[in-house]
């Protein structure tokens, strides 16, 4: 098992803060400009073209647009241990081998045949461009959230028999790492909003993580949320592309399930759109009864982990913050919408949902 330190030369607040986050949450993305990087592209993988740049928490991303088409750039923060990087890499040939209509990213080698090229700054590595929408700008629908759901399902079985070295560390965005967050905690300036969340914390721990370690676990993406997903734009209903397997994790699959469905709410009719998302899940990789009876506190720790990550990231990274809450909004308003229902109303809609009721 994997344990990310940070390193000492870059400070903490708390010893308890440091050891919850690891350094891939705590340090921000590397630097490298634009001007030192097109030479390493021609370099190693003769392609020349207009960089420019994209989005990310952790990593440097670049759309490089050349003659011979569109690439995605990626320059791994320069925590990220090596195995890490070889994880990330494998799954995305595994995936392109067990499935290759699935929409994901294809690896491009340099000329030497090597995954990646070893940076001070970090590896630097190549990937295909995906077309589509995001997802997250893209009109929303039953329709949709059921083939969401089919992709998922579909990730899931392809990912089922990978396995890697480095597929066991420890991630806090896993929802199975929901008692870390103590630490970080006092980052929600609400007092009613961290109150509800210590009280969840606490839940998971006693009541929750036991009977989550019971369950089948596997590699999973861990991260299917609407600004890692495309869509046809003259098909939201059809999804062209998968991105961003950097949060991959060894996890129950349920948690994989869970995290995609805190973004699939529609708080005004919770039960309804969740439904409809678990339908397209569950046609192509049924759950089992254990599953479904932690769905409802699963998705819960989700949207209590976005809030509670992003607003200390944010707090520490004011200049990254619109990217890093891009997410809150939604879990705000899913934690709402959550309220008014009740958990077991809420496991009975998801038992008829997958088939089990």
């Amino acid at each position: 098992m994997v344990i990310w330190r940070r390193p000492k030369a870059d400070p903490m607040p708390d010893t308890q803060t440091q050891d919850a986050l690891g350094a891939l949450l705590t340090l921000p993305p590397p630097e490298l400009a634009p001007g030192a990087l097109a030479p390493l592209l021609t370099r190693h993988w003769g392609l020349a073209g207009d960089l420019s740049p994209l989005t990310s928490e952790r990593d440097l991303n670049h759309r490089l647009t050349t003659p011979q088409g569109r690439f995605m750039v990626k320059l791994a923060n320069p925590a990220e241990p090596e195995p890490m990087t070889g994880f990330q890499t494998g799954a995305l040939l595994h995936v392109a081998a067990r499935d290759p209509a699935l929409p994901v990213p294809r690896l491009v080698p340099t000329r030497d045949g090597a995954p990646w090229v070893a940076l001070p700054q970090g590896r630097l590595r190549l990937l295909t461009w995906l077309e589509g929408a995001p997802l997250h700008a893209a009109p929303h629908g039953p329709a949709q959230r059921r083939a969401v759901g089919d992709a998922l399902a579909r990730l899931t079985a392809a990912l089922a028999d990978y396995a890697h070295p480095a597929d066991d560390h420890i991630l806090l965005w896993d929802i199975k790492q929901v008692p870390r967050l103590a630490p970080l905690l006092p980052s929600l300036a609400d007092s009613d909003l961290r109150a509800e969340a210590a009280a969840f914390v606490a839940d998971f721990e006693t009541r929750i993580s036991p009977a989550l370690s019971r369950l089948p676990a596997q590699v999973c993406h861990a991260d299917f949320n609407p600004h890692n997903l495309l869509v046809a734009p003259d098909d939201p209903t059809r999804v062209t592309g998968i991105l961003d397997f950097g949060d991959m994790v060894r996890t129950p699959r349920i948690c994989d399930l869970a995290t995609a469905a805190a973004y699939q709410i529609d708080p005004d009719q919770a039960l309804e759109s969740l439904s409809a998302f678990l339908s397209g899940y569950a046609a192509r990789l049924p759950l089992t009864g254990p599953e479904v009876a932690l769905l409802f506190d699963l998705i819960t720790a989700r949207m209590v982990t976005t809030l509670t990550i992003a607003n200390w990231r944010a707090a520490r990274y004011p200049e990254n913050a619109p990217y890093i809450l891009r997410n809150a909004p939604s879990a705000r308003a899913g934690l709402a919408a959550f309220r008014r229902i009740d958990r077991a109303a809420a496991t009975a809609a998801f038992a008829r949902a997958t088939g089990l009721e």
